[in-house]
C-alpha cells in the first residue's frame, strides 16, 4: 500500500501494534496472577480495540495521502504549464494553510511571469525601435564618411581620420544588429526554423565568408570533417552563431595563426569544434566570456563589443546545443559545440 512506502508512517502504525501487545501482555499476566488463570474476554477486548484503532488510523492516513497525491498533481500540473491549477483548501487545519500558500505562491510566480513576459516584449519592442530609427542616420554618416574620403585622398591626415570613423561606425551598426537579434531570441519572437542541414556546406560558408579577412592578416582557416553528417537547425542562425565564435578566434589570433574548424558525428552527439592557436583567455575571465558586454581587464583586444560569444551562445541553447570552452595563455582556444541527434535519443 502507498502509504506503508512512507517509513514514519510504518513506524507508527508498527508502534502502536508494539505498545497494544505489550498492554495486552501485561494484562493477561495481572489477571493469571489474581485468579491463576487467563482472560479469553480480555484477549478478545484487546484484539478488537487493537483492531479498531489500527482500521481509524489506517483510514485517516490513507485519507491525508489522498489529498496529498491530489495536491502533487495540482502541482506538477501547475510545472507543466497549467499556471490555472490550484489546490483545493476549502477544509480547515495546518495541511490547508500550507496549501493556500502553495496557492497563493503560484499566484505570485504568475504575476512575476506576466511582468517578465511583459517587460521582455516593452524590451524587445524598444531596442527594435531604437535600431530602426538608428539605421537611418547609420546609413547617412556612412555616405557622408565615403564622400569624405573621397575628397581626402590628397589630404592624409583627413583620410586617416575618415577610415577610423568608418571603423567606429562600423562597430556602432554591428552593435545594434547584435542588441536587436539577440533581445529577439530573449523575448522568444524569432522562430527557429529547423531542416536538416549539411554541415560541410554550412562550414564551407562559413570559410568563404572570412576568406578575404583571414587572407589579408595572414591567416589560414582549416576545415575537417565528412561530408555526409547532417543537423536538424535554422541553417541562417546556426551559421550566424558559428561566425561569432570563428571572428572571435580571427580577433584573437596573429600573423601566421590559424583556426580549425572540425565536425564530428558520434552514437547520439554531431560536435563541432572551432580551435585556434591564438593568445588564449586568462583563466580568470573563462567564466564571463559568455555574458553580454564583458570585458576582460587582461584583453588587449579594444574593438569588440561583448555580444558576439554571447550570441551564439544563445542561438546553440536555442537548438538545444551546448558550448564549452577551454583555453590555455600563449597556446589557444577551443569551443566545443554539442547538438543531441533526435532520431538517436
Amino acid at each position: 500500500m502507498k502509504i506503508f512506502a512512507n517509513k514514519d508512517i510504518k513506524q507508527f502504525f508498527l508502534s502502536i501494534a508494539v505498545v497494544m501487545v505489550i498492554f495486552l501482555l501485561i494484562s493477561e499476566l495481572s489477571v493469571y496472577v489474581l485468579y491463576k488463570e487467563l482472560s479469553l474476554p480480555l484477549l478478545l477486548l484487546f484484539l478488537l480495540m487493537t483492531g479498531s484503532v489500527l482500521v481509524i488510523c489506517f483510514w485517516y492516513f490513507n485519507r491525508q495521502h489522498g489529498i496529498m497525491e491530489s495536491a502533487v498533481t495540482q502541482i506538477d500540473s501547475f510545472l507543466a504549464g497549467d499556471t490555472d491549477a490550484r489546490i483545493d483548501c476549502d477544509s480547515e487545519g495546518e495541511l490547508y494553510r500550507l496549501f493556500h500558500s502553495v496557492n497563493t505562491l503560484a499566484a505570485v510566480l504568475n504575476a512575476h511571469a506576466a511582468n517578465e513576459s511583459r517587460e521582455k516584449e516593452f524590451l524587445k519592442n524598444t531596442i527594435s525601435d531604437i535600431s530602426h530609427q538608428l539605421k537611418t542616420p547609420l546609413a547617412a554618416l556612412n555616405i557622408y564618411n565615403g564622400l569624405l574620403q573621397g575628397e581626402a585622398e590628397e589630404l592624409p591626415t583627413i583620410k586617416e581620420f575618415a577610415t577610423l570613423s568608418e571603423q567606429e561606425l562600423d562597430r556602432i551598426e554591428m552593435l545594434v544588429q547584435n542588441l536587436l537579434k539577440i533581445t529577439k531570441l530573449d523575448a522568444g519572437s524569432i522562430v527557429i526554423e529547423k531542416a536538416v542541414e549539411n554541415v560541410s556546406d554550412m562550414m564551407n560558408d562559413i570559410e568563404l565568408h572570412f576568406a578575404y579577412r583571414a587572407k589579408q592578416e595572414q591567416k589560414e582557416i582549416v576545415l575537417s570533417g565528412s561530408d555526409s553528417i547532417s543537423l536538424l537547425c535554422d541553417r541562417d542562425w546556426m551559421i550566424e552563431a558559428i561566425d561569432n565564435i570563428v571572428k572571435n578566434a580571427l580577433d584573437h589570433t596573429h600573423k601566421g595563426d590559424s583556426v580549425h574548424i572540425e565536425w564530428r558525428q558520434f552514437a547520439s552527439v554531431v560536435q563541432i569544434t572551432i580551435k585556434d592557436n591564438g593568445s588564449g583567455i586568462h583563466p580568470e575571465d573563462l567564466h564571463h566570456i559568455f555574458k553580454r558586454f564583458y570585458r576582460s581587464r587582461f584583453s588587449k583586444d579594444t574593438q569588440g563589443i561583448g555580444l558576439g560569444l554571447p550570441l551564439a551562445k544563445a542561438i546553440i541553447e536555442a537548438h538545444n546545443g551546448t558550448i564549452e570552452v577551454d583555453s590555455e595563455l600563449g597556446v589557444g582556444t577551443t569551443f566545443v559545440i554539442n547538438f543531441l541527434i533526435p532520431t538517436k535519443l
